[in-house]
């Protein structure tokens, strides 16, 4: 299935232009119908702009409640025909509001092999932690801060001699490749949520790639 994707952004897009390009080359089947931010400044909306797709903003900042802004990023994402959404980046914790508009079609991309290192600045939590091993994940999301059901990870070594910014180029650099798969494994319908009584997770078919 051709996924009807609207991509959320607050900075600089790093993730959407991968996703913009893989979109564009046929390594993923998805419309991006629309980029999103919740920050005027944020350099993703000219990624959009300049791939031809619709980029829209909607400031967190008039609203009232995180609520009242959802509600409006939710009507402007069912108005550009979005059914699946990707937060490449987007730093706003999201509402039932949101969650339930766009029920098990949420997916989201994290700097660490989580559960470990969740919430902001995962980068930085386990290079000063001084583990030898992080990565980046790609999960469904779910009511909890990066608790949802995991769709694929991919780990990165951190070494003696290296800086934080090491780490998260790193990191970056392996994020930009894992979301694309993921995506792509959900368009062919290869990675699915579902629910069985020990909660939800993802099964993923066999043959495909699984996490590590």
């Amino acid at each position: 299935m051709t996924l009807e994707l609207g991509v959320l952004v607050s900075g600089s897009g790093t993730n959407l232009q991968a996703l913009l390009d893989a979109a564009r080359d046929g390594r993923l089947d998805a419309r991006i119908r629309v980029v999103l931010s919740n920050r005027p400044d944020a350099f993703g909306l000219q990624r959009a702009r300049r791939a031809g797709v619709p980029a829209v903003v909607v400031d967190h900042k008039p609203f009232s409640s995180r609520a009242a802004f959802d509600e409006a990023v939710v009507a402007e994402l069912r108005k550009a025909g979005v059914e699946w959404v990707a937060l490449a980046g987007f730093m706003r914790v999201l509402t039932p509001l949101f969650l339930d508009a766009f029920s098990g079609r949420i997916l989201n991309i994290h700097p660490s092999l989580l559960p470990a290192f969740p919430g902001v600045d995962a980068q930085g939590q386990a290079f000063r932690a001084g583990v030898h091993e992080t990565g980046c994940t790609v999960h469904f999301v779910d009511a909890g801060v990066d608790t949802g059901p995991v769709v694929l990870q991919r780990k990165v070594p951190i070494h003696s001699t290296d800086s934080e910014d090491d780490v998260r180029a790193r990191i970056l650099e392996q994020e930009h490749e894992l979301f694309v798969e993921a995506l792509s494994l959900v368009a062919a319908g290869r990675a699915r949520l579902v629910a069985d009584a020990h909660g939800k997770h993802v099964l993923i078919e066999s043959g495909a790639p699984s996490p590590p």
